[in-house]
């Protein structure tokens, strides 16, 4: 019988390579990893989620690709004996990720395959036949072929421009969740290094593009959707130190129609809450807040015309890293003390897409449209409040934006073009299901997100919460 091993030692995480060849030595080397990302907050960072599916066969992958894996397998020493590349499957700022055959996979526990557990078709040998037989030949024959099927991973080749500690983080990071598995959040297999190349392998799962399906779902395909984004998003806040993942979007959450199964993947920005953070005002008290801004210079001498020609106040710094569009309005602001709640912003704004049928929903080239698009909706006074709270002052003279705003309601009307559409141009009103997933998206929506729901919060909402039978319910049914 075959011994199987882990590959994840339950030892204080560094970056390792499984004993494959005793003469071999992936970490000869360490030459550094090159330049940092530089400075998060000034950068418009979108980091890759492997988002495009690729064919199983090699033929055909691009002649540019596949100069580029065999280039990969031969500087990497020791990858190609333990996967075999078949095509590039995401690209990113910072990394690079292919599927590929893992053809060590028997070697090794692989608790993590989640296909492997559920695939019915594996059971165990048909009894043995005389070789007369037919049929138990071709029993046979097809439990071998079953057996032979290739295992497939997700190789994370990691550019050596990005930053160590960085790297670092993010494999920690992956390896705390996989340690609390989640089925709904992508669990790390390994990771290896060479000189100053690092990768990590990680499960490939089969997945449809957002745009093929987004415009036709229907409100319990919305809620069976979300109700795994939040389960993945309940499994990474609820950790001893809360991580948050600051890229919630479509490409970062691998949705499967057919099996209503979704992955959260790509933690190439994520961080533990409190990184870095310093006291901001929208984590102080009411009273204390209101005391602050009452008697803030913004207050008390009112808006001024321009900016000063020599700005004596000291740079405000704060993390940024994220997607246009998905930002939350304290990262906007330059929060310097955000929280999980930022990635149920940007779940929102998934829940907004689907309803207004409309990808992407937010389409500004920078901060300073971010803020004006989420000022349209939420109007000039909340916005304003918003901004006071976290010690910063939002300002607009632009006519098409309102002092009070408008409905989500509405907003998802006039995107559907159902607010002119009914008989004699009538509004065709919103059912009650897309009513209570509007219920939903608005406490997403909160602007203070001390108000904004949590994600055990949102499991427990009447858009997410399952049902629970009873046996007798049961029994009543039949």
């Amino acid at each position: 019988m075959t011994t199987t091993r882990p590959r994840n030692a339950k030892v204080p995480f560094q970056i390792h390579h499984d004993e494959f060849d005793p003469d071999e030595d992936l970490d000869a080397e360490d030459n550094g990893m090159g330049e940092s990302r530089g400075d998060m907050e000034e950068e418009d960072i979108q980091e890759d989620g492997y988002s495009e599916y690729s064919d199983e066969s090699d033929e055909t992958v691009d002649a540019a690709v596949r100069e580029d894996m065999e280039r990969f397998t031969e500087t990497f020493k020791g990858i190609k004996e333990r996967f075999r590349l078949i095509n590039r499957i995401g690209e990113g700022t910072f990394s690079t990720v292919y599927k590929a055959e893992d053809l060590e996979y028997d070697h090794y526990d692989n608790s993590w395959d989640l296909e492997e557990k559920e695939n019915t078709k594996w059971s165990t040998p048909p009894l043995k036949k005389r070789k007369t037989d037919m049929q138990g030949l071709a029993d046979l024959d097809e439990y071998a072929q079953q057996r032979r099927r290739p295992k497939y991973v997700a190789i994370k080749k990691i550019y050596v421009t990005s930053s160590p500690s960085r790297i670092y983080n993010e494999l920690e990071l992956l390896k705390d969740i996989t340690a609390r598995p989640c089925d709904a959040v992508c669990p790390l297999i390994t990771a290896f290094r060479h000189t100053d190349q690092v990768v990590a392998v990680l499960p490939y799962f089969r997945h449809t593009d957002f745009r093929d399906y987004f415009r036709n779902m229907t409100v319990p395909d919305m809620q069976i959707y979300f109700r795994s984004l939040f389960k993945a998003l309940a499994a990474i806040h609820g950790a001893k130190i809360p991580i948050i993942h600051r890229d919630i979007k479509p490409t970062n959450f691998l949705y499967e129609p057919d099996k209503q199964r979704g992955v959260l993947v790509d933690f190439g920005l994520a961080e533990r809450e409190g990184t870095d953070s310093k006291p901001c005002l929208c984590r102080k008290s009411i009273p204390e807040r209101r005391h602050r801004v009452q008697n803030s210079v913004a207050a008390t001498m009112g808006p001024s015309n321009g900016y000063p020609k020599n700005d004596s106040r000291p740079s405000r710094r704060a993390n940024r890293a994220g997607t246009r569009g998905f930002r939350a309005p304290e990262v906007l602001f330059k929060c310097t003390e955000q929280t999980t709640k930022i990635d149920i912003w940007s779940a929102g704004v998934m829940l907004l897409t689907i309803l207004s049928k409309r990808f992407p929903f937010f389409n500004s080239a920078d901060d300073v449209e971010a803020m004006i698009e989420i000022a349209t909706i939420f109007g000039l006074r909340r916005m304003k409040m918003c901004a006071y709270m976290h010690g910063a002052v939002f300002e607009s003279n632009i006519p098409t934006i309102g002092n009070a705003g408008f409905t989500l309601e509405k907003i998802i009307l006039w995107s559907t073009c159902r607010n002119d559409s009914g008989k004699d141009g009538a509004e065709v009103p919103l059912t009650d299901e897309e009513k209570m997933a509007v219920r939903f998206l608005e406490r997403c929506f909160e602007l203070d997100p001390n108000k904004r729901i949590s994600a055990e919060e949102a499991l427990q909402h009447e858009f997410l919460r399952e049902e629970v039978y009873e046996d007798e319910d049961e029994m009543n049914m039949l």
